[in-house]
């Protein structure tokens, strides 16, 4: 069920994601060949607290980590560990936080210096993907609309959805 929110908490959620946006940013800047993903769990982790909020992952459902690192053909969820990012990777990093009360919540893919053509359309298309989606963010739209915008799209370039991580909602609660 998809609850309204207040002024208030849209702008709490707000507060959780810019902290989520601007770490993302930080921890993409950081993204190299030789860079293990320890090192970037540690860059996000600094982030959050130095920025009065708690990384959400750490300890939910006992996940070790404040950032999940998903490598190459790891699909959402890896947990960081010493492996080096080599040129040709990619790396999904998923990061969230929790502050005042609220989530933010957000995930970006990076390629580690220069990649496969594959690999460099994968990410173009799963972004472009997300800016059909949320031009369906629409009143009188259903989440159904939102979806179909994405697989459709991403399905029209011969990539597909993982089902059962298509997203959630945010505010209160992580999931």
């Amino acid at each position: 069920m998809i609850y309204l929110k207040t002024e208030q908490e849209i702008l709490k959620i707000k507060k959780s994601s810019q902290i989520v946006a601007l770490g993302l940013e930080k921890i993409r800047k950081q993204v190299k060949p030789g860079m293990t993903l320890l090192e970037l769990d540690s860059i996000a982790e600094e982030h959050a607290l130095s920025n009065g909020a708690i990384p959400a992952f750490k300890g939910y459902h006992a996940y070790p980590a404040s950032l999940c690192t998903s490598v190459n053909s790891v699909v959402v969820h890896g947990i960081p560990n010493s492996y080096k990012l080599v040129e040709g990777d990619i790396v999904g990093l998923d990061y969230g936080v929790y502050c005042e009360g609220f989530y933010g919540d957000s995930a970006i893919t990076v390629a580690v210096g220069t990649v496969s053509e594959t690999a460099d359309k994968l990410i173009n298309v799963t972004k472009q993907s997300l800016f059909k989606g949320i031009s369906e963010a629409l009143p009188g739209n259903r989440l159904g609309d939102i979806g179909y915008a994405i697989q459709s799209f991403a399905e029209s370039f011969g990539f597909s959805v993982v089902r059962n991580f298509v997203g959630h909602g945010i505010g209160k609660k992580l999931h």
